[in-house]
């Protein structure tokens, strides 16, 4: 019998794996198979077994109901209070994907310290308290309304990544205080006459030993326990597996060697016949691991540091003007159409257009551009840039998390939490790495065991549990997080926002680069340079009236330029009805009961306009310069032309140069006219373009190149860019264009600059080349330091590597990837 179930809290296809095997493993299963995108389960059955079995079968992260019954909302709500994808802490090592969970913890997966996600809640909100009276709070300065004392700013909560390094701290702290009086003892049989022995007999400072063993094993380091068993039971090996399993046999045998002495062999025990014990190395290698976890914790604090430095930018207070009133309120209380006043070397608040003033932006913390950029009216200011020193008003448009750096800030998180196809190898040579290493301590054991020196037995336990010891799954499970995380945050430093890791890996491998022209090559702000009209019956003003009109309802960038020219011009428009925008074409509309075509050629010729060849000579003039040329019909009768010019941005010339001298084939797509198009790709030296083409002729230009082999590339600003955004290998949107081009992107430029292409690229490489350094010393590391552990130069050498030191190499192996991982930081891109 097969029955479906809904399956609440899976977010990736770790959860996915995770529910199929528990499904498979309840008795009475035949076979089990889950569907991760509809959250379905399908399970056959030898009979019937009831939901709550099955829900045992899952544990306490997943939740399993019947289709359409009322249960369904209820596990839903019930998943998310557990953590499935609704907070702020993640795992390190992405073991479960995109998964979070609301408060700290260890991974269910693989045991590590969840992390503590960035939020810009944290940097924005100042709660002001009495000092006498706690319970007393507020959201601004005032006094108390208990003691009239002044309130003043609470102190900001520790942050649970500071809070864990702490904890973390504190119990290395007692381990060292019980670890090293253990190593006293245990070292001093190496001096002649050791003076303990004449305090106390071997065989009770081993039971000394063994009390000051209690508080390291069962304290401060009892979690690598718990993650070694929950490694076992959920079948997720990894570093606390071996640690586990390591340090738990040796201080295992040890209790057991001093509490029954007589079932061990004479090879486990002195002359005097008191067994050898092993609390020092079990201790020592536990005190070193934790040593490396809090290594591990202090480092980690610091690859997400670009984000700790972006949540610092959000001023706390903003000043209000309300009918010519000043008012100082907290940012959260910012509305969209509030009118703010920045005052000189004040950090702006939120989004918004400048209304009254000017005055030069710092945008560095957001663009990476170190030059302040000069603003005026209409002009567009961001939420984190520090003013110059003049004074302007400014009307918010966007608040909190819909602000730039609020969504930078998002965008960095998330793309931080996601996994680059590389990691993949990693995760499967992980999968691997823990039951082989298992076997080759129990191989280890059996041949020294055999073909060892006296004492065999010792000999064969040392080095099986060095083995154990000294390999490092976690190494190779960090090399590749570790390194997006810190080059998604130095791309946000420097402009280049990043939504994934794929992304990342795969404009590593970019050999073809499709760009747009308007907004990408040009600056995106098109100008009016005149309106010929070509009929007596329409006036100048007239004609502009009505194409002023029309453009008010579009968002193309074109439209935008008409608008303003018609403004300066003293012309505002009227209203429009049967509007309707040609893609690719133009607009047109009834205005003032006439119907008006708005648009090149191709709409021309869809409506039957036609055109004296006079003036088609004169129009394809100007297009040989470089500028578009838009026409205008009024009741299907030619009757106007206007010119308009966009400059080539400074830089693209530069970048087009830069990136044609690494093998990378670039190509321009523009809907404009093929004269404009020819002399704008002969000023940039571009060799392949194509002009005229419509948002579907985008989408299959970038198809045309994959079907080729090639990985292509697409950088573009407008709406009609989205299709071919979506569609190729790592789509790169301007800043400054359109929201539906940035949500189709994996990639966005907050310049809007075609350099921004060049940072992206390099990042790109530097990043790929940082994983693949993590991932070559990971494998070298374990590669050298297993057999080295095994004993493979005793015979040759006498080398023998103590399960102490194989502790601190492995320990110290994550916290060396973690470090390469932060040089990314210092990167020039």
């Amino acid at each position: 019998m097969k029955h479906h179930y809904k399956i609440a809290g899976m977010t990736c296809n770790g959860c996915k794996t995770h529910v199929e095997k528990a499904l498979n493993d309840i008795e009475g299963v035949v076979e089990a198979h889950v569907d991760l995108e509809n959250a379905e389960a399908v399970i056959e059955m030898q009979h019937h077994i009831p939901l709550d079995t099955l829900q045992m079968g899952l544990g306490d992260y997943y939740g399993i109901v019947l289709p359409g019954s009322k249960l369904e909302v209820q596990a839903n709500q019930s998943s998310k209070k557990k953590g499935t994808g609704t907070g702020v802490f993640y795992c390190p090592m992405h073991c479960e994907g995109d998964k979070t969970y609301n408060e700290p913890g260890d991974c269910p997966v693989c045991g590590m310290d969840l992390v503590e996600e960035m939020q810009l809640v944290s940097a924005s909100t100042t709660i002001y308290t009495c000092p006498m009276h706690p319970e007393i709070e507020s959201s601004s300065p005032g006094d108390c309304s208990i003691c009239g004392m002044a309130l003043e700013p609470k102190k900001p909560e520790v942050s649970a990544e500071q809070k864990t390094y702490q904890k973390l701290l504190k119990k290395l702290w007692l381990s060292i205080i019980f670890t090293l009086p253990i190593f006293i003892i245990s070292m001093s049989e190496m001096i002649p006459n050791n003076p303990l022995y004449q305090i106390l007999e071997r065989s009770y400072w081993n039971w000394v030993q063994f009390v000051l063993s209690i508080p390291v094993v069962f304290y401060t380091t009892w979690m690598f326990f718990q993650r070694a068993y929950k490694s076992i039971v959920t079948w997720h090996l990894n570093m606390f597996t071996l640690i586990g399993i390591g340090a738990g046999v040796a201080w295992l045998f040890s209790v057991f060697g001093i509490c029954f002495p007589e079932f061990l062999p004479v090879q486990f025990k002195s002359d005097s016949g008191v067994v050898h014990v092993y609390f020092e190395a079990s201790t020592v290698i536990l005190t070193l691991v934790l040593l490396g976890q809090v290594l591990e914790a202090k480092a980690h604090s610091k690859t997400n540091i670009a984000v700790k430095e972006l949540l610092k930018l959000t001023p706390n207070m903003a000043i209000r003007v309300v009918n010519g009133e000043e008012e100082d309120i907290p940012i959260e209380k910012i509305n969209i159409d509030d009118i703010i006043r920045i005052k000189p070397g004040d950090k702006i608040p939120v989004d918004g257009i400048i209304v009254d003033g000017e005055s030069s932006i710092d945008e560095s913390m957001i663009t990476g551009e170190p030059l302040p950029v000069s603003k005026g009216l209409e002009d567009r200011v961001f939420a984190g840039t520090v003013n110059g020193n003049q004074t302007f008003l400014m009307r918010a448009t966007k608040v909190g998390s819909e602000t730039l750096l609020a969504q930078i800030i998002t965008m960095v998180n998330k793309a931080s939490r996601s996994k680059a196809p590389i990691q993949k190898l990693a995760d499967k040579i992980s999968g691997y790495f823990v039951p082989i290493v298992v076997g080759i301590s129990l191989i280890t054991f059996v041949v020294w065991k055999l073909f060892g020196p006296e004492p065999s037995n010792v000999y064969a336990l040392v080095n099986a549990i060095a083995v154990l010891i000294i390999a490092c799954p976690c190494a190779l499970g960090l090399a590749t997080p570790m390194s997006v995380m810190v080059g998604v945050g130095k791309g946000a430093k420097s402009g280049v926002l990043i939504k994934n890791a794929e992304a990342l890996e795969r404009l590593n491998k970019m050999n073809v680069l499709i760009i747009d022209k308007t907004g990408t090559i040009t600056e995106g702000k098109p100008s009016v340079e005149k309106l010929q009209t070509v009929q007596d019956i329409y006036s100048h003003e007239m004609v502009l009236s009505l194409i002023t009109s029309l453009s008010k309802v579009s968002e193309h960038p074109l439209a935008h330029a008409i608008v303003a020219y018609g403004n300066q011009q003293g012309i505002e428009g009227g209203s429009v009805e049967e509007f309707m925008s040609h893609t690719g074409k133009g607009v047109s509309g009834r205005v003032d009961n006439k119907l008006v075509h708005f648009g090149n050629e191709k709409l021309m010729k869809e409506f039957l306009v036609d055109m004296p060849e006079a003036l088609q000579t004169i129009i394809i003039e100007e297009q040989f310069k470089g500028k578009t040329v838009s026409l205008v019909a009024i009741e299907n009768q030619f009757v106007a032309f206007v010119t308009i010019t966009d400059r080539i941005k400074p830089s693209s010339k530069q970048v087009i140069a830069d990136l044609k001298s690494q093998g990378i084939e670039v190509v321009m797509l523009t809907g404009d006219n093929q004269n404009t198009a020819k002399a704008v790709v002969e000023t940039l030296g571009i060799q392949h373009y194509k002009a005229g083409v419509l948002p579907e002729d985008k989408l299959l230009e970038v198809e045309k190149y994959q079907k080729q082999g090639k990985v292509v590339v697409m950088a573009g600003d407008g709406i009609n860019d989205a299709p071919a955004l979506a569609k190729s290998d790592v789509g790169i949107a301007m800043g400054t264009g359109t929201d539906v081009a940035i949500e189709s992107a994996q990639i966005t430029l907050v310049k809007g600059d075609l350099q921004g292409v060049i940072k992206a690229y390099n990042l790109s490489r530097k990043v790929m080349t940082n994983i693949k350094q993590n991932l070559f010393f990971a494998l070298l590391y374990n590669s050298i330091g297993v057999p080295v552990a095994a004993g493979v130069l005793f015979p040759f050498f006498g080398v023998l590597l103590s399960p102490m030191i194989a502790a601190a190499a492995m320990s110290f192996s994550s916290v060396s990837v973690i470090a390469n991982a932060l040089r990314l930081r210092n990167a020039s891109v």
